[in-house]
C-alpha cells in the first residue's frame, strides 16, 4: 500500500498578514517600540524602547522584525509606540 505525497512550496512571507512590527519599512532607528525577547516568548511579556539597530534583513517577518534596543536588548517588534 503506497500514500501519495502531494509537495507544495511553502507559502511565502507575504502571504502573512502584514501588522504594525512585521513589516520593516515600518520600524526606523530612534522609534519607541515594544519588542519580545526571546526568553519572553512563551509569556508574551512586552519591553519597550528605542530602536538603536534593525536586525532583519528581510522587507517582512510573521513573528515582527528583530531589532536591538538602545541599552543592548534583543527582540521581536509586537508594537509601535507613539
Amino acid at each position: 500500500m503506497s500514500r501519495k505525497i502531494k509537495f507544495t512550496s511553502p507559502p511565502s512571507t507575504m502571504d502573512k498578514a502584514i501588522f504594525p512590527g512585521n513589516s520593516r519599512t515600518e520600524i526606523k532607528a530612534g522609534m519607541r517600540v515594544k519588542v519580545v525577547q526571546k526568553q519572553d516568548q512563551r509569556t508574551g511579556r512586552l519591553t519597550e524602547g528605542v530602536v538603536q539597530d534593525i536586525l532583519t534583513n528581510s522587507g517582512v517577518h510573521p513573528h515582527g522584525i528583530k531589532v536591538r534596543l538602545q541599552g543592548g536588548i534583543v527582540g521581536r517588534v509586537k508594537e509601535i509606540s507613539d
